[in-house]
């Protein structure tokens, strides 16, 4: 990218009346330079089959090109249209609730050859249109692609061949998963049951992780149509989301990121937040961290907040403190969902930069400064590169088996993720995600595996080999106990990585009124509570760095530490308090010589850095509160961005309430 991209989707479709030119004039006065449309107008672009109208787009295209604006096309593929639906019913997905019925959006069988047939169609008829024109940058797959739980017959057949191939004897399915449990074995194919009904958790996990399959094969074919027709200065992306709980909150369990990502030239991302008193950057953080490790490399923020639902309306400065903690992440874009508010249908109350009378409002103003500054210096900002030595190894096939058994917890994978991330974050301590096929994880300093439920042998032989030979890891409860196909070992567990981290365990459980002993941290009698689990550690080679506090289990370590080889491997075996965490994490960073001069500040002061295109070093600091913060400048000197004025180490600085600065060091 040559500039950072500021933008909207734009749609056009939606407006009660034409006011195409006086938008435009609103957006050059904020200096946005790139809109987003066509993603959901399929019924616009196609009334009736084979009947096309591409009024909308060309008019939108004609003006932004004039204007010096540019254009991303979204393929229209995930709201269907009714004359679809009239005539071929069975493209509405079969899902666990039954058949789909017409209304909402992303109902589809995204297998359905002839719902694929129309796709393919007005994708070609789209990109016929619009390839050519220069104003267009790239193209947008599809919209937070899913495979949307289809899993009619046609889905259960290609599951079925999707086995055969992994298990070409039947018997070896049957052992590996289990399948003798209350008479579900499968004696042959011909009889295999729908697995809608299954409650065997292997054969349900491997359903799901195959349904993640059909996503990635989804998004090539598209990308394989697309490809056929842009320019090679055009970029192919998707606006992946997260597991969504009224906002972003982690790893997405019906997508595997990593493998969908591969047949786009660059990553996209919809990152959304809590704002107000409950704004903190972490949602924005992770929600970059993870995308940019996906092709390890900057990515898009295609959909992110402006004024979002009622209680999403940004403070005084926070809709600037957002923009550019996308940016310190490696974002080469933040786009508006959306331009303006709509006046009908689900998404009335979802609030675009403008309100529904289209007048200028404080967080369109705000957006005006965003704008100006991306102009005045942006170019020192965009193509951000970052090098982290601390990654979190994420697995969706972990998440899913942790799912199947979630009627024994009160708490998800996600939930342990976040629990680590956030304290990560809230240190200034730089992340990259890596998933179990990573192949290049000894360049990190410090591995953080996060309930790693499900892991296949030759993942957790490798973990060794990365303590061995110098890593530093941390492992957390529930990690490690089954198989890739959820089987629980009949090994000593934690099964294989016990070797590095010298412990072991037979008995867990829920605690109550637990708390921990042994330890030195300096932390509250309520912050010592364990919480949702703890498993009973006998340590083999390992030092115990927390005992249960317990009249029975007082005799179980909970929290180890284990030098094997060159490396440390540390096990957390209970879900600590949040302060407890810190502290063992602060030790390991110590421990791994990553505890530096940006973890001399916590939350709300958050530090992010990274090199620009001139391999200047650019660090951010953020105050994330309501309070003006008095900070002392601890990097080199350099040019603070936002006044253009020098800087120099050790130099007080007040930031103010949702403030920043953006400092390019001289050297």
């Amino acid at each position: 990218m040559e500039k950072l991209l500021f933008g909207v989707a734009y749609y056009d479709e939606y407006m009660p009346y034409d006011r195409l030119n006086e938008d435009i004039k609103m957006m050059k006065s904020a200096n946005i330079n790139v809109v987003r449309i066509a993603e959901s107008t399929w019924s616009s672009v196609e009334p009736q089959n084979g009947e096309f109208d591409f009024k909308h787009i060309d008019r939108v295209i004609d003006a932004m090109e004039e204007a010096g604006i540019s254009v991303i096309i979204g393929t229209p593929t995930y709201a269907i249209p009714t004359w679809l639906v009239s005539e071929c019913p069975e493209a509405l997905a079969v899902t666990k609730s039954g058949q789909g019925v017409y209304g909402t959006r992303q109902n589809m069988d995204i297998t359905n050859p002839t719902y694929l047939f129309y796709a393919e169609r007005v994708i070609r008829k789209i990109m016929d249109r619009v390839s050519k024109r220069k104003c267009v940058i790239g193209y947008q797959l599809d919209n937070e692609t899913k495979h949307y739980d289809t899993a009619g017959s046609n889905v259960q057949h290609l599951f079925i061949k999707y086995l055969r191939k992994k298990f070409p004897n039947i018997n070896d399915l049957n052992d590996e998963f289990g399948l003798a449990y209350w008479s579900n074995r499968i004696n042959s194919w011909e009889d295999f049951p729908n697995v809608l009904g299954t409650i065997n958790g292997s054969l349900g996990a491997e359903f799901e992780k195959f349904q993640r399959t059909l996503v990635n094969k989804f998004l090539s074919w598209q990308s394989d149509i697309v490809n056929e027709y842009k320019r090679e200065n055009q970029f192919v992306t998707q606006n992946f989301d997260f597991e969504w709980r009224g906002y972003s909150f982690g790893v997405q369990p019906k997508v595997n990121h990593f493998e969908a990502s591969k047949c786009l030239t660059i990553a996209g991302v919809d990152i959304y937040h809590p704002t107000q008193d409950y704004l903190t950057g972490t949602e924005i953080s992770f929600g970059g961290d993870m995308t940019r490790s996906l092709k390890n490399d900057n990515y898009l923020v295609l959909e992110t907040e402006a004024q979002g639902f009622e209680h999403w309306v940004p403070y005084d400065g926070q809709l600037r403190l957002q923009a550019f903690s996308h940016v310190a992440s490696g974002a080469n874009s933040v786009m508006y969902w959306h331009w303006h508010s709509i006046h009908n249908s689900a998404e009335t109350y979802w609030k675009g930069l403008l309100s529904h009378d289209f007048k200028e409002n404080p967080t369109y103003n705000e957006s005006k400064i965003i704008g100006d500054e991306f102009n005045r210096f942006g170019d020192k900002l965009v193509n951000l590169k970052k090098k982290n030595d601390v990654a979190i190894l994420v697995s969706n096939e972990a998440l899913t088996a942790i799912e199947w058994f979630s009627w024994t917890l009160d708490f998800k994978y996600n939930d342990v993720v976040r629990w680590v991330y956030d304290e990560l974050y809230k240190m200034n301590v730089g992340c990259d995600f890596i998933n179990p096929d990573s192949e290049d994880i000894e360049k990190y300093k410090l591995i953080v595996a996060p309930a790693l439920y499900s892991a296949p042998s030759d993942l957790l032989n490798k973990l060794n080999s990365y303590v061995k030979n110098g890593g530093n890891l941390v492992v957390t409860f529930k990690s490690a106990f089954t198989n890739e196909n959820v089987k629980v070992s009949h090994n000593d567990q934690p099964n294989i990585i016990n070797k590095c981290l010298g412990v072991t365990y037979n008995q867990f459980t829920k605690p109550d009124k637990v708390s921990l002993k042994g330890h030195d941290f300096k932390v509250s009698d309520e912050e010592n509570e364990v919480s949702h689990w703890m498993e009973l550690l006998k340590i083999t080679t390992a030092e115990t760095i927390a005992y249960y506090d317990h009249p029975n289990w007082g005799k179980y370590s909970a929290i180890t530490k284990n030098h094997y080889g060159e490396g440390i491997a540390t096990y957390i075996g209970c879900f600590a308090n949040k302060a407890i965490l810190k502290e063992v994490l602060i030790e390991v960073l110590k421990e791994a010589n990553l505890f530096g001069q940006e973890q001399q500040y916590n939350f709300p002061i958050i530090i992010k850095s990274g090199y620009n295109s001139e391999n200047k070093k650019i660090v951010y600091y953020f105050n994330y509160s309501c309070e003006k913060k008095e900070i002392e400048y601890s990097h080199n000197e350099g040019i603070e961005l936002t006044k253009n004025q020098p800087i120099k180490k050790g130099e007080k600085v007040v930031l103010k309430p949702w403030g920043l600065i953006i400092v390019e060091e001289n050297k």
